[in-house]
């Protein structure tokens, strides 16, 4: 049976209005091409030419049953440099044994021979299916007409990533270091299987800021923490999740290799808010989403007592159905506080929905009216707040709501 051309699915209604203006990175070139890796009439197969001596960090699913592409990126950044990146979109290559792992060494020995450039420097990410091993002839063909098509946009290369997206994603950022000025411009897909602990989708980065790996890598981790690891759609943590950040070092600045150098606190800043605007804009498109939540926790024991407190609202299907609902059920944000595990205690816990206090003291706030709760559930963009009034112990997450049409995408995913 044809796959869906998932082009045609119905913008969310959280989406921007345009995918944003990104700055040409010195160094990367982009092209996309058509595998035909689904019935689709779209561009499936993208590819980054990357500059000699790009320094390259990354993060990856927590997913035990990882995909070989996951494995290998592992692998590869040991070494601590890239040439090129490859991204598969209709077929995840996941759990496809031997045969999956022949179609990546194909993909990664044809392009390090294009580019003269060593096997572990050619990233391979896929997305899609599950437990269907990515057709050999197809990516064999794919790769041969992606090195040779012509040069390629951001949007474009968005677009040619995504899955179930609704809308391409993209996020750019500058930064000054030691007088030079240096750009992030990075792109993301993800919608659905969507959990922190990182990666929680395939998202892609690029600077022309020199940088070496170890400090990079250190960035991005931190970065992730407070980012990616911070959202939820569904819970679930894919098997191909990754987030990658290349730097080519066209910008001309003094090398950056901690925290001492100069500039490094701007460009640490400048990644961090790329970082987490790519994650709302996951949120953003999940599956099914008519709202945008953020979810605010103080008085946390500590901060990660914190952001797991959070995680259990933001994860919660009665919650996220009774905000879909536009139900001031605040009864099951007490719920959710209570099955997380952490140190709270409930009479110190208190629970507002925008500025409105609905319980404190574990009681219902003697001054809680309904009314203008009810109306601030009608909007898309909702805010809850929860304080367990126990420590100085912060954190805040996003998710979205869960509709009936985060149901119909995933029961016809593969029809």
């Amino acid at each position: 049976m044809p796959q869906k051309d998932t082009a045609l699915l119905t913008k969310s209604p959280l989406a921007p209005d345009q995918f944003p203006a990104l700055a040409e990175i010195s160094g990367v070139e982009l092209r996309i091409a058509r595998a035909r890796y689904k019935e689709w009439d779209r561009c499936d197969l993208t590819f980054a030419e990357l500059c000699e001596g790009t320094s390259v960090a990354g993060v990856t699913t927590s997913n035990i049953c990882c995909s070989t592409e996951v494995e290998m990126t592992r692998e590869n950044l040991k070494k601590g440099t890239a040439r090129a990146l490859v991204v598969n979109a209709g077929n995840s290559n996941a759990f496809t044994g031997f045969r999956g792992r022949e179609a990546v060494e194909l993909i990664i020995g044809k392009m390090a021979a294009h580019l003269g450039c060593a096997a572990e420097e050619v990233y391979v990410s896929s997305t899609g299916v599950i437990g269907v091993p990515l057709p050999m002839d197809k990516a064999d063909a794919g790769i041969d007409a992606v090195i040779t098509a012509a040069p390629c946009s951001w949007e474009e290369a968005a677009a040619t990533i995504a899955t179930t997206d609704t809308f391409p994603k993209g996020a750019g950022a500058s930064a000054v270091i030691g007088g030079k000025t240096v750009h992030l411009s990075a792109i993301i897909k993800g919608s659905g299987m969507i959990a922190p602990d990182m990666a929680t989708m395939l998202g892609y980065i690029f600077t022309d800021a020199a940088i070496e790996p170890a400090f990079l890598q250190a960035l991005l981790t931190n970065a992730t923490r407070k980012s990616f690891n911070c959202i939820t759609v569904d819970s679930d943590t894919s098997t191909s999740d990754t987030v990658l950040v290349f730097a080519t070092g066209k910008a001309g600045n003094a090398v950056l290799g901690s925290f001492d150098d100069p500039g490094a606190d701007a460009f640490a800043a400048a990644l961090d808010d790329v970082c987490l605007r790519l994650a709302h804009l996951v949120v953003r498109d999940g599956e099914g989403a008519s709202k945008f939540i953020e979810i605010a926790v103080t008085g946390a024991v500590s901060n990660e007592s914190a952001r797991r407190i959070g995680m259990a609202v933001a994860n919660s299907p009665l919650v996220k159905t009774a905000i879909a609902g536009e139900d001031a059920n605040w009864g099951r944000v007490v719920m959710a506080v209570g099955k997380a595990g952490e140190p709270a205690d409930r009479d110190r816990l208190a629970i507002r929905f925008a500025d409105k206090w609905v319980a404190q003291a574990g009681l219902a706030a003697d001054s809680y009216d309904e009314a203008p709760v009810a109306e601030h559930l009608k909007g898309s963009e909702i805010s809850i707040g929860v304080d367990l009034g126990m420590g100085n112990g912060r954190a805040t997450v996003w998710t979205c709501d869960l509709t009936h049409g985060y149901i119909s995408i995933n029961a016809d995913y593969r029809s």
